[in-house]
């Protein structure tokens, strides 16, 4: 049994041994620390486009991704990031007060070991190529029993399958597994059972309508990050007065006292940054009573930042996600790039406007021929070309999962998963302020 096994046990040891916080929380700080766990996690949605929950992307820091890894490997790094995720981490700095889909392997399926967090927390994927037999089935259907939620992962319909779909909530299926008559004839199968279907790897609006009129329930991918681009609409008035306050707030020239002018005069705006300034997200010592006293204490780039932030948030057109992941990538850009030679004010802009796209539904260089912009950050986020624009492509290969994508020549995936999850937890108290 590995070192990093044993001591996943420990800790789990001690979690169902003793009562005291204070008494456990002594006792688990002699124990040396896992700090080689890659993290990231991927939006669930439901038919409304509401986050349900979100899926943990994890690794060991090694050279190898962890669907390549051994049978033993593998349970080392499921043990690690539950033991990483919910007893050192605290997984609310991920995913809030969202649920955690987490992957199992065969051998954590089996193991005894008592989970280290409550069953409304968690859904449990059984992954694809475990074999079924009797082992499996009567662990799950203890966990089933202590009423956890079962998915099964990347499902493809064989009749061996069949008793882990009667003890199984929610199947997910991969669109690129399956044709579309393939995929019709799947959710007719499935729609005879108990269960609610997932769609994993939506990448286009197509597959998302496609799957929403076959019935399924819940969506995994990326097209709701995606602009749907629609020729010759105009855009919106309210759209367009947003676009004027980020433009100006954007103008190199722009002075101290144009700043104050043009806030105090949206009463919406000055509203809610004078609330963001004085909410948990920014952690400023002392209450701020006015536009004016803000622009004081943060300075003048500061305040043009959150403001143009508020605006982007104000546009409406998306789900809140969109406006989430691109917080993530704000600050995560802005602590990364000092490691580029990039002030971290132009790291912060680029990871927010990355997906203004999205949210205007416009295409980029449209947009980025309106905001008045300097080269550098317009090139970044057109062509991901220079300093900045290899920060952004850095940082969304993360949020991706796609670590071995990352280049690592500046910056470490320890130090990326450091600032991700500092990112995390920031967007959470941003998004409860906004």
């Amino acid at each position: 049994m590995s070192v990093d096994r044993l001591l996943f046990k420990l800790r789990i040891y001690l979690l169902s041994h003793f009562k005291g916080i204070r008494e456990l929380t002594s006792l688990m700080s002699d124990l040396p620390l896992n700090s080689n766990v890659i993290i990231a996690r991927q939006a669930i949605f439901d038919r409304k486009l509401n986050v349900y929950a979100y899926e943990l992307l994890f690794r060991e820091n090694k050279h190898q991704q962890y669907s390549n890894v051994s049978a033993t490997s593998g349970d080392d790094a499921t043990s690690q990031v539950i033991n990483h995720s919910f007893m050192e981490l605290g997984i609310e700095r991920v995913i809030g007060n969202n649920i955690a889909f987490i992957n199992l392997t065969r051998n954590f399926v089996l193991s005894d070991d008592p989970l280290p967090f409550t069953q409304d927390r968690v859904v449990l994927e059984i992954l694809e190529d475990i074999v079924v037999d009797d082992d499996i089935i009567n662990a799950t259907q203890k966990l089933v029993d202590q009423g956890y939620i079962i998915a099964l992962d990347d499902f493809i319909f064989d009749e061996s399958l069949r008793p882990l779909v009667k003890l199984a909530k929610i199947i997910k299926i991969d669109l690129l597994a399956l044709t579309k008559q393939e995929l019709i004839e799947h959710v007719n199968l499935l729609k005879k059972e108990n269960v609610l279907l997932l769609a994993e790897k939506v990448e286009t609006q197509e597959q998302y309508e496609l799957c929403r009129q076959l019935g399924f329930d819940y969506f995994q991918g990326y097209f709701f990050s995606r602009p749907s681009i629609i020729e010759d609409q105009a855009v919106p008035e309210s759209q367009l007065n947003l676009l004027s306050i980020i433009s100006k707030l954007q103008d190199p020239n722009v002075m101290f006292e144009d700043i104050g002018q043009l806030i105090q005069q949206n009463a919406g705006l000055s509203y809610k940054l004078l609330r963001l300034l004085n909410s948990a997200a920014m952690s400023l010592p002392k209450k701020i009573d006015s536009i004016n006293q803000g622009l004081t204490i943060l300075g003048l780039n500061a305040i043009k930042t959150w403001t143009t932030l508020i605006s982007l948030n104000g546009m409406n057109v998306t789900t809140d996600e969109v406006m989430a992941q691109a917080l993530v990538r704000a600050k995560m850009s802005e602590q990364l790039a000092p490691c580029y030679n990039q002030q971290s004010e132009s790291g912060f802009l680029i990871g927010l406007f990355s997906m203004i796209d999205t949210m205007m539904n416009r295409s980029m260089d449209e947009l980025l021929t309106t905001l008045p912009l300097n080269k550098d950050i317009k090139q970044a986020l057109s062509t991901k070309q220079g300093d900045l624009g290899q920060l952004l492509l850095n940082v969304i290969l993360y949020e991706q999962g796609l670590w071995e994508e990352v280049d690592t020549s500046n910056v470490t995936l320890e130090k990326f998963s450091t600032c991700y999850i500092n990112a995390t937890e920031w967007t959470i108290e941003t998004q409860i302020a906004l």
